[in-house]
């Protein structure tokens, strides 16, 4: 059981590990068969190999980012994180929600991401 605190450390060390970019910070947050999946239909990345390729050759760089973030639920082994992100230049934002599975070590098993971009159309309008 990851418990509140295991996952918003969790959370944070993701942060660090997305501002520094290293090879060992995106390691650390992953199992060795991890799968790591940025949209809910991809078949995501596989193994934590694999993860820190594809996040280094999708990386952003530090400082063209803000992250605001909340824990909004932790049951069992999962946690629930509802997020914003902004980037600077182009200017755009991001609403995010995270599934992140983890193991009894703190360490991400199974992470899947749903994003919406901010100004898209809004398939709740009507036609």
């Amino acid at each position: 059981m990851i418990g509140r605190h295991g996952a918003e450390d969790w959370v944070r060390r993701y942060i660090a590990a997305w501002t520094s970019n290293q090879p060992a910070d995106i390691d650390a947050l992953f199992t060795s068969d991890a799968i790591y999946r940025p949209t809910p239909f991809s078949d995501g990345w596989n193994g934590r190999a694999a993860i820190r390729d594809e996040w280094l050759a999708r990386r952003d760089e530090p400082d063209t980012w803000t992250f605001e973030w909340e824990l909004i639920a932790v049951d069992g082994d999962v946690g629930v994180v509802q997020a914003r992100t902004m980037y600077r230049d182009p200017a755009h934002e991001y609403s995010n929600i995270w599934v992140v599975r983890f193991d009894e070590d703190g360490r991400c098993r199974e992470f899947t991401e749903w994003w919406v971009e901010r100004g898209q159309p809004d398939p709740g309008q009507p036609a």
